[in-house]
């Protein structure tokens, strides 16, 4: 390893190391270290700054922002928030099924949003619920840790649910429609999986004593909480309708002509800006969500400078140089995906990571490779709290919520709380991921 690579990976992962230790200040670590990676590669003589910043991926930004505005018009919108009161009403109020309806409808809310918006948009309503049901600390855990994996699941399922998947679309590594037909079932297996596991395997509810009449009380306190929230449809249609349109040109509109996936998202997000200019206006000048776009900012130019240096090259060398069949490589690769991830995080570990697919996806299906890797990371940050983007905001509103048991004891969501889950979902994910990869190139 020469100088460059050894100061440069360095300086890398040493800001993941303490961006992931150090979360509340996880902006300015990886801000630093950015900026400190431009003026190690110029002394070292790797890249100058306006290389760095010419190699990151703007596209992938644009479609990040342009996304998390969108988002915002159906937050606003009140849309999603009735979807989960609607959940409650079919669910009735039974453990059960409240479980598996919550589970399948955060994989599908999640799949159009981000899991961050997905959870605003859904969990104050469950939670309010489960205050009502009075279910105890078992129950909680594997329910809010089954809906954070459906999350990462949902987000993993197409292209712009969650930052990996956009990364391969950005990046014209994987097509809209390619993406979604090859993502889409697996991540939909993985969730079935994980539902029945939970379900039949661990039983939560066991020892729950069931009550029709308290069940049937919940659901009508919920309803007369939210008697007055109603859609405001004159918005969500227009925004959905506009989504819709960007969908259909991500899937018909061919590369070559220069129409790519980012500026598609940037006209058709401007236009349902537009459809409601005031509101457009006031969502860009105050819920840019400037704090993702600077920290994978900082995380493309870092992973860059280390690029420039030859290293990852170097790595996927080494990798196919193991003394192991290729397709044992790619498994190994994917296992090392997951942990990895579940050590650093999504973002971190799918930029570094995805230099290495791409010299693997010269010797395999480029989809056995790019889906394999989305779903090792999904698997990755499913592992520990901390690894999901959503973890940290979960375990928050979980416990502003002030859950109790009916014993008056407080219910807790965090690290151990969700640990068994959490290796739960890791074990299922990263074997569809190896399933499917095995599957792909075959």
């Amino acid at each position: 390893m020469s100088r460059a690579q050894l100061v440069l990976c360095t300086v890398l992962l040493g800001a993941l190391v303490l961006q992931a230790a150090r979360p509340q200040f996880r902006l300015l670590i990886v801000t630093f270290a950015a900026g400190l990676s431009c003026l190690l590669s110029t002394l070292l003589a790797t890249g100058t700054t306006s290389q760095l910043l010419s190699e990151v991926p703007w596209d992938v930004l644009i479609i990040l922002v342009g996304l998390g505005l969108l988002s915002e018009l159906l937050v606003t919108s009140r849309l999603f928030g009735l979807l989960a009161l609607w959940s409650t009403e079919a669910s009735r109020a039974n453990p059960r099924r409240l479980l598996v309806y919550f589970a399948i409808g955060m994989y599908l809310v999640s799949g159009l949003v981000n899991n961050l918006t997905a959870l605003l948009l859904v969990l104050p309503v469950l939670l309010i619920l489960l205050k009502l049901m009075g279910v105890g600390q078992r129950f909680v855990s594997w329910l809010l840790g089954t809906l954070l994996i459906a999350c990462n699941l949902g987000g993993a399922a197409t292209p712009i649910g969650d930052f990996p998947a956009i990364l391969l679309l950005g990046r014209g590594k994987m097509t809209f429609g390619s993406y979604l037909s090859h993502a889409l079932p697996p991540t939909l297996i993985a969730l079935l999986l994980l539902i029945l596991a939970v379900v039949l395997l661990v039983r939560p509810t066991h020892g729950m004593t069931p009550s029709s009449l308290a069940e049937q009380l919940s659901v009508r306190v919920m309803r007369q909480l939210y008697r007055n929230v109603r859609p405001d449809w004159h918005l969500a249609i227009p925004s959905l309708s506009w989504l819709l349109l960007m969908l259909i040109a991500w899937l018909l509109v061919p590369l070559k002509t220069g129409i790519t996936p980012d500026l598609i998202c940037w006209v058709g997000v401007g236009l349902a800006l537009l459809w409601r200019a005031s509101l457009g206006e006031k969502l860009l000048r105050t819920r840019v969500d400037f704090e993702a776009a600077l920290f994978l900012l900082g995380l493309f130019v870092m992973v860059g400078a280390v690029r420039r240096t030859g290293l990852f090259a170097l790595l996927a060398n080494r990798l196919t140089a193991l003394p192991l069949p290729p397709l044992s490589q790619l498994l190994l690769f994917l296992v090392i995906a997951g942990v990895t991830t579940g050590l650093f995080s999504a973002g971190p570990s799918m930029a570094a990571l995805l230099e290495v697919a791409e010299v693997l996806a010269r010797r395999f299906p480029p989809h056995a490779v790019y889906v394999g890797l989305a779903l090792s990371v999904c698997a990755g940050s499913s592992f520990l709290l901390t690894a999901a983007t959503s973890g940290p905001l979960l375990q928050t509103l979980s416990e502003r919520a002030g859950l109790r048991d009916r014993s008056g004891n407080p219910i807790r969501f965090g690290f151990f709380e969700f640990l068994p889950i959490g290796l739960l979902g890791f074990a299922v994910i990263e074997s569809v991921a190896i399933g499917y990869a095995l599957w792909a190139t075959y």
